[in-house]
């Protein structure tokens, strides 16, 4: 991203009902990962690999959905009550990031 796409002011603030939810889930993802890292380096069977890899993306998957939600829930309602099209437009890159 560049800068000028990171300092894109919004008129609300980000704080969010499920924060510690999705806090609480990332710190389990990254420990799984962390997990998922120690199978690779002490030569763990490439199927197990990849099945490890798999939940790990689904759990991050999830999250994705929870905060996706969240969005749309509080800043995407603030958006459009106020007429912020930029919002509208960050939501729909971040979406076709999100897809691919």
């Amino acid at each position: 991203m560049t800068d000028e796409e990171l300092q894109h002011e919004h008129s609300h603030t980000h704080t969010h009902q499920n924060t510690k939810a999705v806090l609480n889930r990332l710190s389990r993802i990254i420990g799984h990962l962390n997990a998922v890292k120690g199978m690779v380096e002490s030569g763990r069977d490439c199927s197990e690999v990849l099945v490890q890899l798999a939940a790990v993306r689904s759990a991050l998957n999830s999250v994705c959905e929870v905060i996706l939600q969240d969005h749309i829930d509080h800043c995407m309602v603030d958006a459009v009550q106020t007429g912020d099209m930029e919002a509208l437009k960050e939501l729909d890159k971040a979406i076709r990031l999100l897809m691919k």
